[in-house]
């Protein structure tokens, strides 16, 4: 044989490469590869290596013979089995199978081979004979892997026909032994019938003894066949049958005694005894009754056949039994289902009770009514809503609970509550999203810095001068209060800054700002210290994580203080570098430009130590600064693109609004085409006013744009539904308020949506116990008919912050007489809205005391009747103001004073340490030790 590569070695072996490398490096020869030559000398030394490896060692050679070198041994096994035939009965319907099972082996004599290995010498003198040996060896090494190959093969399929005629034994046992039950079940139906058809018979035979003796003697005696066994009802006794065939007359039995009727009249002494016809009739009825009833009762074997039918099913013969039973019209049904004790069978259309309960998976969404949740529990409303009551919540069977409560009721009723995945449209945008974000390749981006501190301590100064603008002198009161977002080109590369108000009514728009941002600066004026939006701001920055640096503004006036500022910051644990903090604190001054390269530096360096990275080539997404709608241009939403690029014409979905981008404005102005990771810039084209804080993402098309934004605004519409009153516990605390509660109804229009958040937030705030502040309705854009129509029907009061009203709304609210202010500073909102709130409070009549009178002794007066002759001790007590008269610190009397005269002089008040005359008007008790007690009454108006 030629040398062979391992690999084809190992086929024709038919074992694993890795397995005969193994065997070849343990014989001592190095192979790696299976594609390497293997010699015939090296199949010799591996297959004596393998021969003393089993213990076999090597040959000795031995004297030749004439036997022969290998013997074939054949056997054949052959077994019967007995089958029965399919729908046969009894053993007659049997047959036998014979069952053959052939092996085939081969012995093989080595003596040949073992004595031509003996003589392999590793010489290269003998290389012709050892490759001759080896094609020998691995012959005959083919043969014997071929042979144990055939006898596995055979022995396999001897095992499977062993297998396979158990298992026909088996089966055949088992319809031997079903066979056999259904035969007892038969001869004991056979045994019963006949029991009751002798005793029929004998009832039959007693009654018509005196008439028929000659009939019975011609006619011979029959055998009747079981009209049961054959699947018919049970006939009538006396009527002749055609299937009867005449057998040998057998001995006739003893006639029982018949039970004894009671007869209707007298008659003769046959009838008495039984054998009269009416004796006999009663006794036939009585024993076809007692046969037909124990028939029934006992196996029910009659009913497998009703109807005599053979080719009805199993079903259909119940249907048509129960039917019987019920007393339906058909053949013996009336008979048949007579005093019968037998349980009801019902067909396949019949409800069978479950014996457990069911436990069923309910799908729960965010917005759930209660007639859903009970058609998905299988249960009835009134269930559902009584679950909710014991939890203490009121609502209808068509009401909407939210997702928390659902789940509760679910658990309650014994079902599994499932997560609702019907959002289609918004797991195809996170897939579409999460695919751009993984296929891009990330390069550094700008940072983007938020300005952050307390107002009016310069945060938009110090952008205004780096930006080289003059924006903080356009703001309405020299205040911020919108969010203002520029990217500059500085000498240390382009930043992004991100102008926050400093008002405390725009926590929210500094939160926001806080979230989008990379690096927050926090800008204090180094003459007024920290202050409260200063610390709000650090809380911000430390939520989002982002680092922080303090920028010390107003260095250049002379009573600038940063030790003090960095005192108060180190209490908010903001602690500086020379410090050993771990916060950089730069002074600067936004008006003379001091420090404003360092801050720059301090950025960058933070920004490099940070590497900021974004995919810049795919579908852009970011976040929302701020929206406005504008009446030329419509709705427009600043963003700040956070992934991707931002091209004109994209298709963008924006929270629930959604649109295709008709431009792309900075913030100078500029039409761009397209905005990179962290710019911000004017987008127009969307659907309507994002809310400031949504993110938007620009997606393929715009079918799965509106299908999102529609999706996303039903989930907004369900949640609204949601009633947020039902609970028992804001009922019960609500009683016995409704006619103490004022409520001052506002309608906001602002020209932003960050405006009109922290307006809807503020003004909410405000109220008591006894007045409150109901926000109706808000929006972005100038004040429309139909806002002033919703506020004339709320009897609401009309905010306008930077926008009014047009044309419309001005006729309306002069019909109306509504009550409309306009407004540019939200803290003038503010300060209205609460005078507005006060004044629904009304006013407090409070009772001040003013002076107190003690009585040292008591004088009788024609014309006065008692005069006390008192002492003021404490105040002023006044003639024309009314009194009090305590004994031991209790009030006995009030009234008024009649007379106040000192010596004898009437007067008008008398001041604490003089003594005076007093005559209480109709009251004429007045002791000695009594105090009297002058007080007014004022009234007081009610703030909050």
């Amino acid at each position: 044989m030629s040398d062979v590569t391992i690999k084809q070695l190992a086929q024709v072996l038919g074992m694993p490469v890795t397995k005969l490398l193994s065997q070849l490096g343990e014989a001592g020869m190095q192979f790696s590869d299976p594609e390497q030559i293997i010699s015939s000398t090296e199949k010799v030394k591996l297959l004596g290596f393998l021969r003393r490896s089993h213990g076999k060692g090597e040959a000795v050679a031995e004297p030749a013979d004439t036997s022969p070198r290998q013997i074939t041994l054949k056997r054949r096994k052959v077994s019967e089995l007995t089958v029965a035939a399919p729908g046969g009965r009894g053993a007659s319907s049997a047959k036998t199978v014979n069952v053959e099972v052939r092996a085939k082996r081969t012995y093989v004599k080595r003596s040949a081979l073992n004595e031509d290995a003996q003589g392999v010498d590793e010489s290269q003198d003998e290389i012709s004979q050892q490759a001759l040996e080896s094609q020998q060896a691995q012959a005959e090494q083919e043969r014997i892997e071929a042979e144990q190959r055939k006898a596995a093969e055979a022995a396999a399929r001897e095992e499977a026909a062993r297998q396979q005629a158990e298992r026909e034994a088996a089966e055949a046992e088992a319809r031997a032994r079903a066979e056999a039950e259904e035969r007892a079940r038969a001869e004991q139906a056979e045994r019963e019938a006949a029991e009751a058809r002798a005793e029929a018979e004998r009832a039959s035979v007693a009654e018509k003894k005196n008439t028929e003796d000659k009939r019975e003697e011609s006619v011979p005696v029959v055998q009747k066949i079981d009209p049961s066994a054959l699947g018919m009802i049970v006939p009538r006794i006396h009527e002749p049958r055609r299937r009867e065939k005449p057998v040998a007359k057998p001995a006739a039995p003893a006639a029982k005694p018949a039970p004894v009727v009671k007869p209707a009249a007298p008659a003769a002494s046959g009838n008495a005894a039984g054998n009269g016809p009416r004796g006999a009739a009663g006794t036939s009825n009585g024993s076809r009754a007692g046969a037909g009833g124990r028939g029934r009762d006992e196996g029910g074997q009659g009913k497998r056949f009703a109807g005599g039918e053979l080719h009805l099913s199993d079903a259909d013969r119940a249907r048509r039994s129960s039917n019987a039973r019920r007393g339906k019209p058909g053949k013996g049904g009336r008979d048949f289902g007579r005093n019968s004790s037998a349980p009801s069978q019902t067909g396949p259309h019949g409800f069978s009770r479950p014996t457990a309960p069911v436990v069923r998976e309910v799908a729960i969404s965010d917005s759930n009514t209660v007639s859903d949740l009970a058609q998905k529990m299988a249960v009835k409303g009134a269930e559902v809503v009584k679950a909710l009551f014991k939890m203490g919540v009121m609502a209808t069977i068509n009401q909407a609970i939210d997702h928390d409560t659902a789940v509760l009721v679910v658990e309650e009723l014994g079902h599994t509550p499932v997560e609702a995945s019907e959002n289609n449209a918004e797991a195809a945008l996170a897939a579409h999203t999460q695919n751009a974000e993984l296929e891009g390749e990330k390069t550094p981006r700008p940072p983007v810095v938020t300005i952050m501190g307390h107002v009016d301590h310069g945060k938009t100064s110090l952008l205004d001068y780096i930006r080289r603008t003059k924006v903080a002198s356009g703001e309405a009161g020299g205040i911020t209060q919108h969010i203002g977002a520029y990217h500059v080109n500085t000498p240390k590369g382009v930043i992004t800054f991100l102008d926050t108000p400093g008002h405390a009514a725009f926590t929210s728009m500094r939160a926001r700002g806080a979230q989008s941002t990379d690096i927050v600066v926090l800008v204090v004026a180094s003459d007024d210290g920290v202050m409260p939006q200063t610390a709000e701001a650090v809380q911000h920055a430390r939520a989002a994580k982002v680092p922080l640096i303090v920028a010390l503004n107003k260095m250049d006036k002379p009573d600038a203080n940063p030790d003090h500022v960095k005192q108060g910051l180190g209490n908010l644990e903001v602690i500086p570098e020379e410090w050993g903090g771990d916060t950089p604190f730069i002074p600067v001054s936004a008006k003379t430009g001091l420090g404003i390269d360092d801050l720059l530096d301090a950025i960058s360096v933070q920004a490099e130590v940070m590497e900021l990275t974004a995919v810049e080539d795919g579908a852009a997404s970011g976040v929302v600064i701020e929206s406005s709608l504008d009446r030329g241009r419509g709705p427009v939403a600043t963003v700040l693109v956070q992934q991707g690029t931002l091209k004109r014409g994209d298709f963008v979905v924006c929270g629930i609004e959604y649109g295709r981008m008709r431009a792309l404005v900075d913030e100078t102005g500029k039409t761009v085409q397209e905005a990179g990771p962290s710019i911000p810039v004017q987008v127009l084209g969307l659907s309507g006013v994002p809310e400031a804080g949504d993110d938007f993402v620009v997606v393929a098309d715009e079918r799965l744009a509106r299908e999102v934004a529609a999706e996303r605004q039903q989930k907004r519409r369900d949640s609204r539904m949601v009633s947020k009153a039902n609970r028992l516990e804001d009922i019960m605390a609500q009683m016995g308020q409704g006619a103490e509660m004022q409520t001052l109804n506002i309608l906001v229009k602002a020209d932003v949506q960050g405006s009109v958040q922290a307006l809807r937030e503020s003004l909410s705030q405000i109220g008591n116990e006894n007045v409150k502040v109901n926000v109706i309705a808000s929006g972005v854009g100038g004040i429309t008919e139909s806002d002033a129509t919703l506020a004339a029907a709320s009897k609401a009061l009309v905010i306008g912050f930077n926008v009014r009203a047009d044309a419309s709304a001005r006729k309306v609210i002069d019909t109306s007489g509504l009550d409309v202010r306009y407004f540019s500073i939200i803290y003038d909102v503010i300060d209205q809205v609460k005078q507005a709130a006060s004044g629904l409070l009304g006013v407090e009549i409070r009772e001040e005391i003013i002076g107190i009178a003690e009585v040292r002794e008591v004088f009788r007066s024609s014309k006065f009747g008692a005069v006390a002759g008192s002492m003021v001790v404490e105040g002023t007590v006044k003639r024309n103001k009314p009194i009090r008269v305590l004994r031991n610190n209790t009030v006995v009397f009030q009234g008024e004073l009649e007379s106040l005269r000192r010596f004898k002089e009437l007067v008008d008040e008398v001041r604490n340490g003089m003594e005076c005359g007093i005559a209480v008007k109709q009251y004429n008790d007045v002791k000695v030790g009594d105090q009297i007690e002058c007080f007014e009454r004022i009234e007081v108006a009610r703030t909050l």
